[in-house]
């Protein structure tokens, strides 16, 4: 009888260190893909899921702030729809280098730190679409856009898109781009560039 009692009490003991084992394993995996997350991907893990996200408010490099609702993640930037108190925003890109903060939520910290879902059959084209790809498909349709840099707000439309740069004809605001209303363009090197608004 009192060999049965010890058998069990060590049996207990056994399952209750591997119990203890398998959670440390579970908790130092979590840290480990935590510790693995880029800002990116937390932003979309924020945007996806079955309920609407919280727009968030998010701070650049200028010093400025915009609050956004994103919608696409490419490899180096952000885009979305602009909150605001007249309820009419604007599309605006964002490159990732230039955030320099996000306000998010309390409640949805643990949306951010989900884990993506899975694509079948490795990384989706968004991944792969950098910020000069977004730049030379505005300049393709002639969008008219204010590229905001820290030396301040700038009207046109992209003429190219370099490697690190773009050219920006300037114009006025709501004017289609014609060459007797450029004042001059403007060589803009991305790593200046702290949004896009269209």
């Amino acid at each position: 009888m009192r060999w049965d009692d010890l058998f069990d009490d060590l049996e207990s003991q056994l399952a209750s260190e591997r119990d203890a084992e398998e959670r440390d394993a579970r908790a130092d995996d979590e840290r480990l893909r935590v510790g693995r997350l880029l800002l990116r991907e937390r932003l979309e893990a924020h945007a996806t899921g079955s309920r609407a996200a919280a727009p968030l408010a998010i701070e650049l490099a200028a010093g400025d702030r915009v609050v956004l609702r994103p919608t696409t993640f490419g490899r180096d930037w952000i885009s979305g729809e602009t909150v605001t108190a007249d309820a009419r925003g604007r599309g605006c890109i964002v490159p990732i280098a230039s955030i320099t903060a996000v306000t998010v939520p309390t409640a949805e910290v643990p949306r951010t730190l989900a884990a993506l879902p899975a694509t079948g059959g490795g990384p989706r084209v968004s991944d792969r679409i950098g910020l000069p790809f977004v730049l030379r498909d505005l300049c393709r349709r002639r969008v008219s856009v204010d590229i905001h840099t820290g030396g301040g707000v700038r009207s046109g439309t992209i003429d190219r898109a370099g490697r690190d740069h773009v050219d920006l004809a300037l114009h006025e605001r709501g004017v289609a781009r014609r060459q007797r209303d450029v004042a001059h363009v403007l060589l803009i090197p991305f790593a200046a560039v702290h949004r896009i608004m269209l």
